[in-house]
């Protein structure tokens, strides 16, 4: 199978494959770069919540080091089968779950979820399933330049919870003119597991 260029041949297979289901929509390759480069930085396990077709736990595993563990959480059934089955022997575990079934497998070196997952969990429980100086990606955000954050002209609270919580460092970077991505490293004592 060719590869995209400047693409891993994992993403390539991923992107073909949610194309191939009919999902349009996916991990954005300028966020899945900066997924892979923080990727390659952890050890241990690091997860993803909501894998749809793959496209984001590709580009964390085409960063990763190969002994660390990549884990992702699809809630859809069919949709986790063929994730899973597409993966067989790349080194992604795919779990048919909530997002929440990964604490099990918790504490992870990273955690990967978009913005509406974000908005859907509860902060708390997301950063306990994070070890101390570990790090939370929330992807799917529309660049903010002022402070407090606003989109659409009112406040972003997801936004601004994160950016703001006291047991986090976090940073708001864009990644391209139009997205934006939050990366919070929890602070030693941060996390309900530490």
């Amino acid at each position: 199978m060719s590869t995209l260029p400047g693409v891993p041949s994992l993403v390539t297979k991923a992107l073909r494959k949610s194309l191939a289901m009919g999902y349009l929509e996916a991990t954005r390759a300028e966020t899945g770069r900066l997924l892979a480069t923080l990727a390659a930085t952890r050890q241990g396990t690091i997860a993803e919540c909501g894998t749809g077709c793959g496209v984001g736990a590709a580009w964390l595993r085409s960063g990763a080091p190969s002994a660390t563990r990549v884990l992702t959480a699809e809630l859809e059934g069919s949709l986790a089968s063929e994730v899973s089955d597409m993966f067989a022997g790349d080194g992604i575990d795919v779990l048919h779950a909530d997002w929440s079934a990964l604490e099990s497998a918790a504490p992870f070196s990273l955690l990967f979820l978009d913005a509406s997952q974000a908005l859907m969990s509860e902060r708390d429980d997301v950063i306990a399933l994070v070890e101390p100086g570990g790090m939370i990606v929330l992807d799917d955000f529309t660049p903010s330049i002022s402070w407090p954050p606003r989109v659409h002209d009112r406040l972003d609270r997801v936004r601004a919870d994160w950016l703001a919580d006291p047991r986090l460092t976090s940073a708001e970077v864009m990644v391209a003119p139009d997205a934006a991505v939050i990366i919070a490293v929890v602070r030693p004592g941060g996390s309900a597991g530490a």
